[in-house]
């Protein structure tokens, strides 16, 4: 059977039904693509490739400090989906690796630069990169991290070059700016449901987003399939951004690998936070206004009281949901076989059932 003639671009349909006839094959036919990886076997794949050491060793206090943040492990979820977003169209191009390499080096140059914005001392249970080697230090090695990042990239073929370029730039460019939105909130009393909204698309789901279509520009896809693809990465970068404020609240401290109640006491703007002042009384948004201008012992704790009077835990679930379900819609919309899309399905499911 030629997989070709099932992998075409949304564009190619001149009727619906024939889209629905391809959904529609029966599941013995999808045996031919039992070769598809899990993203468990992806994440063991790309971990074996990237577990080595990035930089050079002189001076010594600078790429360690580098290379510490990479030591300190994490879900590699960014890389490997760029990985699934390739194989969703065609076999694993070797260029791939090379972009989910750059791609996650990006993000921890990020996650370096936003610690040290954030003041916060713990990142996936161990100390920050500010914490141990400095700021001054911290700010230079996340630096050295995106140089290295485009070093990767710079290794894929021509014939991609440009367009990765321009995504990966753009990208860039978005995650910047969600992060200063994200400090300018802190010391904004009025922040709308659609500005945060906005915030976490920019700061978080669009690198979840551009992971996929990079990958899936890798392998061939047209330009309606790839905006699916996007799509489904954004809705479900916001609805993994509403679990992460979810679980910042509730969740486990052990299990989820950052300070409990992190965003309360720095002040931050949330899902839940924005939600609160919305639902809550005038006694309790008076008492909300108060908590939030001291960092008193006590004011984790009676600020999570007032979310769970509020019911923002369960809204949270609920909002979570929504956003699930229009990832899922696009996802569905891709126009390649059903069992092609399972891996990225049961991801989806993964990531927004976490504890951490």
């Amino acid at each position: 059977m030629d997989e070709s003639k099932f992998v075409n671009d949304t564009h190619s349909f001149e009727k619906k039904g024939l889209e629905k006839k391809l959904k529609g094959i029966s599941e013995a036919t999808s045996s031919v693509f039992t070769g598809l990886h899990s993203f468990k076997e992806l994440s063991s794949l790309f971990e074996g490739k990237f577990n080595i050491r990035h930089f050079p060793e002189y001076p010594k206090s600078l790429y360690d400090a580098s290379q510490y943040i990479l030591t300190l492990g994490g879900k590699r979820i960014r890389p490997v989906m760029c990985l699934m977003g390739n194989e969703l169209f065609d076999e694993i191009n070797p260029d791939a690796w090379h972009i989910a390499n750059a791609i996650e080096l990006f993000h921890n140059f990020t996650l370096i630069h936003d610690d040290i914005m954030d003041k916060a001392p713990v990142r996936r249970g161990m100390q920050t990169v500010h914490t141990k080697y400095g700021e001054s230090t911290a700010l230079l090695s996340g630096d050295v991290m995106l140089v290295a990042a485009y070093d990767s990239i710079n290794k894929i073929n021509n014939e991609h070059i440009h367009k990765v370029l321009e995504i990966f730039n753009q990208t860039a460019r978005h995650v910047c700016e969600g992060q200063q939105l994200d400090m300018d909130f802190e010391t904004n009393a009025n922040v709308s449901f659609d500005d945060y909204g906005k915030m976490i698309q920019l700061k978080t789901s669009v690198l979840l987003a551009a992971s996929l279509q990079l990958g899936a520009v890798l392998g061939g896809a047209g330009v309606g399939n790839q905006q699916h693809l996007y799509e489904f990465g954004k809705n479900l970068g916001i609805a993994f951004q509403v679990q992460d404020d979810y679980l910042d609240a509730f969740g486990d401290p052990e299990k989820f690998g950052k300070k409990h109640g992190g965003d309360i006491i720095a002040n931050k703007k949330t899902f839940l936070l924005i939600q609160a002042m919305h639902a809550c009384s005038e006694a309790q948004l008076e008492e909300l206004h108060q908590l939030l201008r001291n960092n008193d012992d006590d004011k984790i704790q009676k600020i999570i009281s007032i979310y769970k009077s509020c019911n923002v835990d369960e809204w949270a679930k609920e909002l979570k949901q929504k956003y699930m379900s229009k990832a899922l819609e696009h996802l569905e919309e891709i126009a390649v076989l059903s069992a092609r899309k399972k891996p990225l399905e049961v991801l989806a499911h993964y990531l927004l059932d976490r504890e951490m």
